[in-house]
Formats: C-alpha cells, structure tokens, sequence
C-alpha cells in the first residue's frame, strides 16, 4: 500500500483557493480568465516537479503524462479546474490535487508501472462563465465543434470562441483535443459528495453506482412592454406572470415524477428590466436531472407542451436545448476494485447515486470510469461554506492511488 501526505494535499487546496476574483466571498475560477491561468501554471508547475510531460490540448485542458513500462493506454485521473460563482475550494480541485499526488508518491516511491498514468485538470465543467458545462470533457470525447464555441457566450457577450483566443489558444485546433474511443484503458474521479449522506451515515468513501442525466434549457417567454400605471391587468401581455406559472409547474412536475427526480431554475432574466414597464420578455434556466431517461424525456415535452399553450393567450414561448447527457453507470469492476481498496485500508464506505453531472459522465463516451467521493461538511457546496476535512480527502486520495496500483495490474 502506498499513502499520501497530508501536508501537501493542504497546501494544494490552499494554494487553488487563492486562485479566486472573489476573495473573502468564495471561489470565483471561469475559464479563460487571469485566474484560470494563474491556477494553470501552478498545476502545470506541480506536474512537471513530479517528473509528468505536461501539455495543454486544443481547448485548455492540461493533462500530465508518466510513462510505464509499456505502450498501453494510459489510466487517466482528474477533475475539473474551473468554479462555480462564488463557490468553494474542494469542487473539482480535489480531484486535480488526488492527480498530483498519485504522480508524487509514485515518483518517490520510485514505482514503475505497467500501465502509463495521465493526470488530466478539465476546463469549464460548471459551465459558470458560458453555460452548459462539461466542455472540457466534451471535447475530448469529440463531442464539440466550432459551431459551438461561437454560439455559447459568457454575460459580457464574449463568446466561448473569442474567450479562447484571447487565452492564447487557436478555436481551431479544438479536434487536437480528441481521444478516441480506446485511447484510455478507464478515467478516475476523485470529487467530493456535494451532499450530507457520507457525513451523516460516518462513511469514508462513496462507491459511486451511477450518476443522474442532466439536461439543461434556456427558455424565453415574449409578451408586450407597456406602461404600469394605464395599462389595466386584464389586457397585459405580462412575461413574468406567465414565467413565474411555468416554474410552479417545473417544480411540480419534478415532484410528481418521484425517482429522485430535481428540477431547478437558477437564472432568470427580465426585459425591459424597469419597474414601471410590464415585462415584454423573461428568459431563464432550467436545470433537470433524474437516473431515469424517460422521465428527463417527459419534463422536456412537459415544457414545449406548456410554451405552445401560451400562443393562444398572445405569447411566444420559445425553448433550447443546451445539454443533454443521459444517465450513467460506472463500470463494475471499477467499482468492485474501490471497494476492496477500501476494504484493504480498513475504510468504510457505501454505494450511491451521484445527483451531480460530472466529467466521468461524458468520458464513459470513450472509456470505462470509476469515481470516488468523500464527505462533505454538512453537505454542503457550491458555496463559500463548502468543504472537507483533510483527513477525509487524504483518505479517499489513498484509495484512489492503490485502486491505480491495483487496476494496472489488470
């Protein structure tokens, strides 16, 4: 068995979480920003220090490379770089850091592997800045194209393609980042929970099982601009009003459809935007997940079914697709090789259903994955308040690191 150290781990964490616009008030890391690239040249620092051949793809990712004794396809390790607004230190980072110390103690433990090791940190998993998220992810698995760099715009109007530019990278090379199907023997992700469930049934490790489909919407709903204070409310055209009925009935919908099911409307935008005009137009999110395809597949029709009811009242109720990614499942000996991990270090652990979309999801595309969490304090995340005991994160950094030793001899 081989063990990280706890020292390093923390001043990883600390180091990334000084990487921030927001300081005092969270993590604020979007792509392609000054703090993107001070976070990038600290990981790739760290990388090469642990003797790894270090480049960034086509659209940002860095991934770090240790031979082995032969010519297989790599194991890959990582999360993502990237934050959410005003979020916490461990989302994503702690699976970079998990990449960073399997190379260092493999590097002082003087191990060669069969099997080469590639250490991977993802760009715009969140989609905070652009929307729609897993990028990074998407790209390596081929599933971008420069269409979409154009049409996805962060809040200034940048859009993705230009943002990209001016992060000294050509949109045009984004097939450099492609890995085929079979380029990796399987991708591991160490994240933490997100949720109580861990923390509260004083388990070590998450065994994750499946993680849930995501699909995510921009809808936009058109009335008439008029005056406030003459315009009687039998005879508005009031784009909020109409808004504000469909995410009732998002929200009732979800629950409903039971299984786990969430559906959520983070973001919302009114036009004109004044307090004495009635709102010619509302846009905003919708965020819907479930383990079960076929009820994401009803909440979309659900949604168009309700936009075109609205005609017959005068409005225009439009709806885009901006991801959908189905429901997935880990790879079973993946998972039967963490449990035993956890077993050998006498390391509780459970089997769970993860309720966030993460990058092994769209990596399942070209590899086997496997993914490992640990406890989150109270739960919590996507906030200032996120986060892990270091004690708990080196855990689970050990079972990553021995489920590596164990899979390569596979």
């Amino acid at each position: 068995m081989l063990f990280s150290k706890l020292e390093r781990i923390k001043k990883d964490i600390e180091k990334m979480a000084s990487f921030t616009s927001t300081p005092g008030q969270g993590i604020t890391r979007f792509s392609y920003t000054r703090e993107h690239e001070k976070a990038r040249d600290y990981i790739m620092s760290e990388m090469e220090k642990a003797g790894l051949e270090v480049k960034e793809d086509g659209v940002g990712n860095i991934v770090g490379r240790r031979k082995g004794k032969s010519e297989l396809p790599p194991i890959l390790v990582g999360s993502h770089i990237d934050s959410v607004k005003n979020g916490g230190a461990f989302d994503g980072a702690a699976g970079i850091v998990a990449g960073l110390e399997l190379s260092r103690v493999l590097k002082e433990n003087r191990v060669e592997l069969e099997t080469p090791i590639e250490i991977v940190a993802l760009v715009e998993e969140e989609g905070g800045r652009f929307g729609g998220g897993l990028f990074g992810s998407r790209a390596v698995a081929g599933l971008v194209n420069e269409e979409d760099l154009k049409s996805l715009t962060d809040d200034g109007g940048v859009s993705l393609y230009d943002a990209m530019k001016g992060f000294g990278l050509n949109p045009e090379n984004i097939k450099d980042a492609v890995r085929p199907k079979g380029s990796f023997k399987c991708f591991l992700e160490l994240h933490i929970e997100q949720g109580p469930v861990l923390e509260r049934e004083n388990k070590n490790i998450g065994v994750v099982d499946a993680i849930v489909g995501i699909a995510e919407y921009v809808v936009r709903i058109k009335g008439r601009a008029d005056h406030a204070g003459t315009t009687p409310m039998n005879v508005r055209l009031d784009a909020l009003v109409k808004a504000s009925e469909m995410i009732l009935e998002i929200n009732r919908w979800a629950l409903r459809e039971g299984e786990g099911t969430v559906a959520t409307v983070g973001k919302i935008k009114v036009l004109p935007g004044a307090a004495n005009i009635v709102p010619r137009e509302v846009q905003f999110s919708v965020d819907v997940r479930s383990k079960d395809k076929g009820i994401m597949v009803r909440m979309e029709e659900k949604m168009k079914d309700f936009l075109e009811g609205l005609r017959k009242d005068g409005f225009i109720g439009e709806i885009d697709n901006v991801i959908f990614v189905d429901p997935v499942f880990m790879d079973e000996k993946i998972k039967n090789v963490i449990k035993d991990t956890a077993k050998s270090l006498n390391l509780s652990y459970k089997t769970m259903v993860s309720g966030a979309g993460h990058d092994a999801m769209i990596l399942s595309n070209i590899c086997p994955v496997g993914m490992i969490f640990v406890p989150s304090k109270d739960g919590r995340s996507h906030c200032p308040d996120e986060f892990t005991d270091f004690e708990w994160l080196k855990k689970g950094i050990d079972v990553m690191i021995n489920t590596v030793l164990k899979l390569d001899k596979i």
